[in-house]
């Protein structure tokens, strides 16, 4: 389950662009499935499974013209998971050798239709 979602910031390249960063409640936590609807000029991400609202923002003129005209837009999604993605205590010695000095991170990336309301 999703424990927060935090809508970074929006662009305006093809489409509706939001970036966002989503805490999930644990490592074994695969439980997302967010939707998209916008109510005048406030769009709302909500989750599929149980219909809680995770996030909601207010659209400019200009981000709203681009959601009327493509009627979706593309959600960028960093994971971040408590307890997984922390310091990193052990760096390995020779860093030429190709081992990674920063921890995973995983990035999703989906163009999501929005519910008109």
């Amino acid at each position: 389950m999703v424990a927060t979602l935090s809508i970074n910031k929006l662009q305006a390249r093809d489409g509706l662009v939001i970036d966002s960063d989503v805490h999930m409640s644990g490592v074994n936590d695969f439980d997302f499935s967010p939707r998209l609807s916008l109510n005048g000029n406030t769009l709302s991400i909500t989750s599929a499974s149980d219909g809680s609202e995770l996030a909601t923002t207010e659209l400019d003129e200009d981000f709203l013209l681009l959601v009327e005209r493509d009627r979706s837009a593309e959600l960028k999604v960093k994971f971040i998971v408590k307890g997984m993605h922390g310091r990193l205590d052990k760096i390995h010695p020779i860093i030429a050798d190709g081992k990674a000095k920063k921890l995973a991170e995983s990035r999703w990336k989906a163009t999501l239709p929005i519910n008109f309301e």
